[in-house]
């Protein structure tokens, strides 16, 4: 346990809607952990687009000196009561967007959502998996699991939806993707029935083709509302559309026609609703991610590391597509 009196540490802060390069480093006073919280010293933060997006607006609650940062991995340096997580466990975790977030060199997060690492998963690795593992878990959870169905997964070179292609596949659905070229290669090795380049306008034509006498159980939109809605004649009838990036605020096709099923998908609401039956499932989930990683079950995205003091900068790079296809992992120590 590290002694908290007068223990200084350096935050980057937010102080107004911008860009992420208008965040300031400051230091900190070290607060001891309430009754079901743990401090996190922080060895590798993962930067991930919501980060940028909630810069750039005003969050309901945010106030000037606010640690942005939803994702960090570190070592369990003090806890608080009612904490059953011994003190120097490595742990992954997703913060709530309204609380003091990731990036900085330690956050207090509620023990409920934090993931303790297996031996055998790297830091990089475990830093991949709380915001794209869960919302991938989560997503996949809106739809019944029935066998020998196709659903389609937009974006599939991006973090989140690479997992769920892969955890669609644990279903025995055939899962179609779109991906930019790039990706085809890794991702038809992976078990994919077919990828389609989604700057090509004749996706879509060329997926019914594919599709030949059958239809979608299921799309998965990772791009925007208005991209989700443009899924919705893919679907067959009693079928699904998981918005991710998004939600629908009107049904996107006439009542009495495929009778289509429309879902939201919100990682962050959990921080405010969840109960604790719901947080043990999230742990569950989130321990079933790692084994995967720690066996060679689940591919991640490819990742680049960069310096704390270079944060801004990266989450800049990553907002204005200078690194693409890469996720972009920043280690707090030199």
């Amino acid at each position: 346990m590290i002694d908290a009196s007068g223990t200084t540490y350096r935050a980057w802060s937010w102080h107004a809607p911008g860009e992420p390069e208008q965040l300031r480093l400051e230091d900190r006073i070290f607060v001891s952990p309430l009754p079901g919280e743990i401090v996190v010293r922080n060895t590798m933060i993962a930067l991930n687009p919501v980060d940028w997006k909630v810069i750039a607006a005003s969050p309901d609650g945010w106030k000037p000196g606010h640690v942005p940062g939803v994702d960090g991995v570190g070592i369990v340096a003090q806890a608080g009561d009612g904490v059953g997580i011994p003190l120097g466990t490595r742990v992954a975790y997703h913060q709530g967007l309204g609380k003091p977030g990731s990036f900085t060199e330690y956050t207090t997060v509620d023990a409920d959502c934090a993931l303790v690492i297996p031996d055998g998963v790297s830091d990089e690795s475990a830093a991949g998996i709380p915001c794209p593992g869960l919302t991938a878990w989560q997503a996949l959870a809106k739809v019944p699991d029935r066998p020998n169905r196709d659903v389609l997964v937009t974006g599939a070179g991006g973090a989140v939806s690479l997992i769920l292609a892969q955890l669609a596949l644990r279903r025995n659905w055939r899962v179609w993707v779109t991906a930019s070229p790039v990706h085809r290669e890794r991702l038809l090795a992976l078990g994919i029935a077919g990828t389609f380049d989604y700057c090509d306008e004749g996706w879509r034509a060329q997926l019914t083709a594919a599709l030949g006498s059958r239809r979608l159980f299921a799309a998965f939109d990772t791009t925007n509302g208005a991209y989700a809605r443009s899924l919705a004649l893919l679907v067959g009838y009693n079928g699904h559309l998981v918005c991710i990036q998004d939600r629908l605020q009107s049904p996107p096709l006439p009542p009495f026609t495929t009778a289509l099923s429309l879902h939201e998908v919100a990682l962050n609401s959990a921080h405010g609703h969840a109960t604790a039956e719901d947080w043990r499932e999230w742990r569950q989930a989130g321990a079933q991610l790692l084994d995967a990683v720690r066996i060679g079950a689940l591919g991640l995205q490819q990742h680049i590391v960069t310096g704390f003091d270079d944060l801004p900068a990266s989450l800049s790079a990553l907002k204005h597509g200078r690194i693409k296809g890469k996720k972009i992992l920043v280690r707090t120590e030199a």
